[in-house]
Order: structure tokens, then sequence, then C-alpha cells
């Protein structure tokens, strides 16, 4: 029988060791050392050494500890359901209502989208929209802004901040005081449909209370 895998402790110790939730460096002794547990008039037993290591083995939960932490209590490297409840934690949804194109009933002068009876409905009042879901990074990236914003003073430096999170290596962006109660988003690059509704429905873009936000874009 092959002996344990781990350092050996001075025999003589009984101690039950101490347990840390997993991130143990690799090649390191794990968070639980099956063999302090084991007493000194014992230490030589290949035996009883033998039941307790396989013992061990089969109840360790480091691994599931690690998986834990790794895919769901991080929020550097949760996937799905963890970024779900992230998502939850800082008040975002990984489904955003993203306004689609549809073409009415209306004049001559209203076309492409205005059409003749009998060829579109009447315009309901209410713009059609699509649920759109965003994948794991692009679903992190919404989440740490709306931490971000969560936190922020309000500053233009602060939302700039958020601004360069959100959109990383796209162009220049940013936000301006009108200082008439007015503010600007400004993009110098075009926002596909998912990024407009990141922008005008997901919330992580501040806009203190009172104030008129626009949004400019190519």
């Amino acid at each position: 029988m092959s002996g344990p895998t781990l350092p050996r402790p001075v025999a003589g110790s009984n101690a039950i060791g101490s347990f840390v939730v997993g991130l143990s460096p690799i090649g390191s002794i794990p968070p639980f050392d099956w063999w302090s547990t084991i007493i000194s008039q014992y230490a030589n037993s290949a035996a009883i050494a033998g039941i307790i290591e396989s013992f061990f083995q089969c109840v360790d939960q480091t691994a599931n500890m690690d998986l834990f932490f790794d895919n769901l209590w991080n929020v550097t490297t949760a996937v799905g359901p963890g970024l779900d409840v992230w998502g939850r934690i800082v008040g975002v949804s990984r489904v955003l209502q993203v306004t689609g194109s549809q073409s009415y009933l209306g004049f001559e002068e209203a076309a492409p989208t205005g059409f003749g009876f009998g060829q579109q409905p009447f315009f309901s009042g209410q713009p059609v929209t699509s649920n759109y879901h965003l994948d794991d990074a692009s679903f992190r990236t919404l989440i740490y802004a709306k931490a971000l914003a969560n936190i922020t003073d309000g500053s233009i430096r602060s939302i700039n901040a958020i601004l360069l999170a959100l959109f990383p290596n796209r162009g220049n962006t940013y936000v301006t005081d009108g200082e008439d109660m007015t503010m600007t988003y400004t993009f110098t690059f075009p926002l596909s449909p998912a990024e407009q509704a990141i922008v005008n429905n997901s919330g992580v873009l501040p806009r203190p209370t009172g104030v008129s936000a626009t949004v400019v874009t190519p």
C-alpha cells in the first residue's frame, strides 16, 4: 500500500486541524490535513492510515468548494447562474428590452416606414420590443458598470469611468453637463441595438432626478 501523499507532521499531534474554503495554491497542503487526525500510537499503522486516507478522498469537498467559488462566488470568473445571482445583487437583468423596427400605416411623407391601408397596422402608441439575452462576457461587463453606478458620486469623472468600463477600446465616449438641467451622453462610434438597450434601458448610466439625458451617436 502506498503511503499518504501529504507531508506528515510530527507524530504525537492529534489536532483536528482547520478548514479553509478553497483557493489553496497548487502543490500545497489541502485546506484540511487528514493526517493530523491520527494520534501518535497509530502513526505507523498502514491499515488505519489507508482507511482514513480513502475515506477523506471520498468526502473531501475541496474541489466542490473551489468550483463554487469560481463559478458562483467570484464575479470575475462566475458563469451562467452565478452571474445571474450577481445581476440580482447589483440590480440588472441579463435579458434586455431592445426596441425593434416596425412599419405602420402612414402618409406618403413617412416613407419608407409609412404604408397605405391594408399593408401595415396603426401605430398603437408603444414601440415594438424584443428580448435580447446577453452572453456571460457582456453581462459581466454590465454587472461591473451597474456596481460602479451604485456607488458613484454622480460626477462627470465617475460617469465617464463607467462609460469606459462599458465600451473599452471602442472609441471616444463621454458625458457633458449642459448646465441647464440637461446632460448628454456622446458616442463617437455606432451602437448596436443591444448596446442601445444597455445605454437607455439598463439603468447603468446615472441620471440625476429632474435632469434630462440625451444620447448622441453617429
